[in-house]
């Protein structure tokens, strides 16, 4: 097996439309026809509820960290760190671009901010880690996942260029093309949070109106 053959299957990995597949299965509808019309963990969070929505995000994350690490299939990558990150960055941006254009779903997927979290988590678990709290945190505040989306790739980019200063150029150019491609990816989201209209996520509704009520 060759890395065109692993970059292939990383692909086909990525073009697991688990959306897709979850809201037909159990909820007899296509989750691209309603929401946002993305095939994606946010938009499932918003259609189907919290509990599906972290099921899809989970996966999704999953799909990015078992395409990333194809790599252990060709011996020489166990050996060459430096050979070793760039090919896994190019099995990553496989994945992320199956789950955006999925072969097993007409080509219609997500944003793929999930399996570029799986990806960082094959790649750099404690940048990773950070970008995962980044998330939580902003989670919490807003039950923006759009808003948390795109503040965790932000953070990525900070986290690589200068608080864990990573020395690999492809990788810190990686970083880059990461947070203007969450950024790029979001611009509904974000006219949407300006006006007002963005949904929020029906998880901690206790909390809210507990701030009602004060």
């Amino acid at each position: 097996m060759n890395e065109a053959l692993l970059i292939l299957l990383a692909y086909c990995i990525g073009s697991i439309p688990t959306a897709v597949w979850v809201s037909k299965n159990f909820f007899k509808i296509d989750i691209r026809d309603y929401g946002s019309g993305n095939a994606g963990a946010t938009n499932t969070f918003r259609v189907l509820g919290p509990k599906w929505g972290s099921f899809v995000m989970l996966v999704d994350v999953i799909k990015g960290v078992v395409a990333t690490s194809l790599y252990i299939l060709l011996p020489y990558y166990l050996t060459d760190e430096w050979d070793r990150t760039n090919f896994m960055i190019g099995l990553g941006l496989a994945a992320v671009l199956g789950h955006i254009f999925p072969i097993w779903a007409g080509f219609r997927g997500g944003k793929g901010v999930a399996t570029l979290l799986g990806m960082a988590v094959a790649i750099q678990p404690l940048v990773a880690v950070c970008c995962i709290g980044v998330f939580l945190s902003v989670l919490y505040l807003t039950r923006f996942v759009s808003l948390s989306s795109i503040l965790a790739g932000i953070s990525f980019m900070v986290f690589i260029l200068f608080i864990f200063n990573e020395k690999e150029t492809l990788y810190r150019i990686f970083a880059v093309l990461v947070a203007l491609m969450i950024v790029l990816t979001h611009q509904k989201n974000i006219s949407r949070i300006i006006k007002g209209t963005e949904s929020k996520i029906p998880i901690l509704k206790f909390r809210d109106k507990r701030n009602e009520r004060k």
